[in-house]
């Protein structure tokens, strides 16, 4: 039975098919049973829960029934080889974060797919990385100048925690130390929810992570955020300086993208832009996404290809500055 809330839906995703310009016969086709979003995390994290919004959205649109399918392990690379691996009919897409794609390929000498596999079809959204303290650092550092200096000062206590060895949040700040100098030891964990714990009991000494990590700490002063990556304050914790404001040459941010498999059609993948840019431009999308320090945007596929190659050309060079490996 058709309810008005899927007629709703119907006439709103024909509108966005037509803008983009697919034939009227590729509008009229038969909505597919079931699509799958891959997610390379497990259930919970931030990744899962945008796709599981986002899912919602396209639910009687995009097929009639749309699911998340969590494929984690070798952060993020095991759901980037099953997209590889799908049919190229649009029923499968992958939502990810860029250092898959835009990192890895210059970290992991035996990655299991190559840029060329995956098809761009809209970016989701951006988010800085920031570089956060907590009591084991006096409140008398209030920059990342301050905080270098202390670290070479108490070389003892000069580390900082990251998400994960590889990750951006992890190379942002291995950028910091090279370019600086600065001899920081790095402590990876196994997602930012532990390495948190640890800045909050002063068991490591700062922390590089999403923005969104630290928010829920921000107002009661337990944490402090001394510097955040993008081009520009983020929106989120606009008091604090980026670290080209003071005086760094950093200016990083991370994105997630949907993605369908390499083989995809340009049919399959305006098609599915057409319903991804609406869903996440929802309301309820946009507010979730703020409370963890994240901006949604949604592009074209042409749009998201060209960012996706900007990015792995930036990367190239910076891996080569930090000479990170993933077997290092």
């Amino acid at each position: 039975m058709t309810t008005r809330r899927d007629f709703t839906r119907t006439l709103a995703s024909t509108a966005a098919l037509a803008g983009l310009g697919l034939p009227l016969a590729a509008r009229a086709q038969t909505t597919p049973e079931l699509a799958k979003i891959l997610v390379g995390f497990p259930a919970g994290g931030t990744t899962d829960a945008l796709s599981r919004r986002v899912a919602d959205k396209l639910r009687g649109g995009y097929a009639n029934n749309v699911v998340v399918e969590n494929k984690p392990g070798a952060g993020g690379q095991i759901a980037v080889t099953t997209l590889k691996e799908a049919p190229a009919d649009g029923s499968v897409m992958l939502l990810t974060p860029s250092s898959m794609l835009s990192i890895y390929p210059f970290t992991y000498p035996k990655l299991p797919y190559k840029i060329e596999d995956v098809a761009p079809v809209s970016v989701a959204c951006f988010f800085s990385m920031g570089f956060g303290v907590g009591p084991a650092v006096p409140a008398s550092v209030k920059t990342i100048k301050d905080f270098l200096a202390w670290a070479k000062a108490n070389p003892e206590k000069a580390n900082y925690g990251s998400p994960a060895a590889g990750s951006m949040p992890h190379m942002v700040a291995a950028l910091l130390a090279k370019i600086t100098n600065s001899d920081l030891k790095h402590i990876p964990y196994r997602g930012s929810a532990p390495g948190i714990q640890d800045l909050l009991g002063g068991q490591i000494s700062a922390m590089s992570s999403p923005v969104g990590d630290y928010l829920p700490y921000l107002k009661t002063g337990k944490l402090r955020l001394l510097a955040t990556s993008g081009p520009k304050r983020t929106p989120f914790a606009p008091d604090v300086p980026t670290y080209k404001e003071q005086g760094l040459p950093i200016a990083l941010r991370e994105w997630y993208g949907f993605f369908l498999p390499g083989k995809a059609s340009p049919q399959a993948l305006r098609r599915a832009a057409a319903y991804l840019q609406p869903a996440l431009g929802q309301k309820d999308v946009i507010d979730s996404l703020a409370q963890v320090g994240m901006e949604v945007q949604s592009s074209s596929p042409e749009k998201l290809g060209e960012w996706l190659k900007a990015d792995a050309e930036e990367w190239r060079r910076l891996i080569k500055t930090i000479g990170f490996t993933a077997e290092s």
